[in-house]
């Protein structure tokens, strides 16, 4: 199948219908018209949604349904009406389910919290009859529910916060990438000026939350060691200098590329309180490394992943990817063998995610004779491996075009699950976010969320530093009167 055309006549239920679409055909070419408007080219499928006042008229292919409602019937009853029987007909039509059944844009984890007060087995087959979730993508949506409800249960959110400080620079850009980074060359004679406008913007913002607690810093990125020594050093003093620190449970620094590691920067790293750093191989083939843009081989990695425990790192996370291309079921169980070996203490198993903004998605066609594959098999052999290693899931999440229609999910040792990425997926504590593409969260007692952005591109963070500092003053309430501008 090459082409699929959605035909609508209500826009405002198009992201779950396309997105529920292209979950069951990923990477067929997929567009959405309006009725009576005529595609370019006839399209091997139609799937036509008619949403009226009293009945939805659904088609798929042969399949058609007609779905009496109620009039004036809320927009989540029309919305659960049409991704029930879609996905009916969708399912049918393509001859197989879905791990995670008809679920778009709600969070798993957060859909397993609803149910728990049931029972852990209701909730499980509440996902199973509501949303046909697949029992265990079901059962592992409840597990990670439990533990992380048994990790927060200590936490007083409403009165805490996390600092997050971005760093927007890799050693090279990865093929599959769609963060907001750029190669360290091209800003390396400015690094030291990027550090100044983040550690103004630390200075008039530390006061953002009064009264709130820090609970965990996240240092990330791109790239944090693309620093020098001195420059982490740097960086880290200030926050030491301008965060009271007495009181945080996690301090990371996502040291990420095995390329941009060395000895004199986890040594540097070492003097200040960082408590979690993460190593991240995303995998241990050479020949995949280095067709993905990885310029570090896998000897890099063991070689930073050891010096790191020898200078006494007790918390170290280690990020795999499932679905990289030419990479199937023999490759990744090589990947968890290696892994496993070295006996970190957390691992981020992420099922490939192909985002508009990264090369792979651009130019799929130059590997369309490469597959790209995520199934229950490859899964499955990662949650044994994390098993053996005496590790349990704390934290999922799901994106669009995931390889599979799978997920990423964080598995870890008793007392080394990382506490801030269960805050930011559950979105129930404030996050004060410095640096470019950083994004701070505000969340009121009502659970509102209201968010402050600061701009992606590093030359326009540091043209509009000040306007930065404003913008999230004047949300956060910040008290002391801006020493600067």
């Amino acid at each position: 199948m090459n082409q699929i055309v959605i035909v609508l006549n209500d826009r405002s239920f198009e992201y779950d219908i396309y997105t529920l679409v292209i979950a069951f055909y990923p990477g067929v070419r997929t567009s959405v018209i309006d009725p009576g408007t005529e595609p370019a080219e006839k399209p091997d499928l139609f799937v036509r949604t008619m949403i009226g006042p009293e009945r939805i008229d659904l088609e798929a292919g042969e399949w058609k349904r007609e779905i009496s409602v109620v009039p004036d019937s809320d927009r989540s009853t029309y919305k659960n009406l049409i991704k029930r029987n879609l996905y009916e007909m969708l399912r049918q039509l393509k001859g197989s389910d879905l791990p995670w059944g008809n679920l778009t844009g709600i969070r798993p984890v957060k859909l397993a919290m609803q149910y728990l007060p049931e029972g852990r087995e209701q909730a499980v087959s509440q996902m199973e009859n509501r949303y046909y979730v697949s029992r265990k993508k079901a059962d592992l949506a409840v597990r990670t529910a439990l533990r992380e409800r048994e990790i927060l249960s200590g936490i007083d959110t409403k009165n805490g916060y996390s600092l997050y400080i971005g760093i927007p620079f890799c050693p090279s850009i990865c093929l599959y990438c769609s963060f907001s980074s750029s190669p360290y060359a091209l800003w390396e004679k400015r690094v030291d000026e990027y550090l100044d406008a983040l550690l103004l913007e630390m200075a008039e913002c530390r006061s953002c939350f009064p009264g709130k607690t820090l609970h965990t810093v996240y240092i990330g990125g791109g790239t944090p060691t693309t620093l020098s020594p001195a420059q982490l050093d740097r960086l880290l003093s200030a926050v030491e200098k301008h965060f009271d620190l007495s009181h945080v449970m996690e301090f990371t620094l996502e040291a990420g590329r095995p390329d941009s590691i060395t000895r004199e920067k986890l040594e540097a790293i070492r003097t200040h309180p960082v408590t979690r750093i993460s190593v991240n191989p995303q995998t241990m083939n050479q020949k995949t490394l280095d067709l993905i843009g990885r310029r570090h081989t896998v000897e890099d990695t063991i070689r930073a992943y050891e010096a790191a425990r020898s200078l006494g790192y007790d918390n170290i996370n280690m990020d795999l990817i499932v679905g990289l291309p030419g990479e199937g079921l023999e490759e990744v169980r090589h990947t968890m063998e290696r892994i496993e070996a070295l006996d970190p203490d957390d691992v981020t198993v992420h099922a490939l995610a192909l985002k508009r903004a990264a090369r792979l998605a651009l130019h799929m066609d130059e590997y369309e004779k490469i597959s790209f594959q995520a199934s229950d098999r490859i899964m499955n052999l990662c949650e044994e491996g994390c098993r053996r290693l005496n590790m349990t899931p704390y934290y999922l999440y799901r994106q669009k075009n995931m390889a599979g229609n799978f997920e990423n999910v964080g598995y870890a040792k008793p007392d080394k699950a990382g506490l801030y990425n269960i805050l930011i997926m559950e979105e129930v504590e404030c996050i004060l976010a410095l640096g470019a593409a950083g994004s701070t969260k505000i969340v009121y007692e009502d659970g509102r969320i209201e968010r402050v952005e600061n701009v992606k591109d590093i030359r326009n963070y540091l043209e509009r530093i000040d306007e930065m500092i404003r913008r999230k003053r004047a949300v956060c309430g910040c008290e002391e009167d801006m020493v600067h501008g």
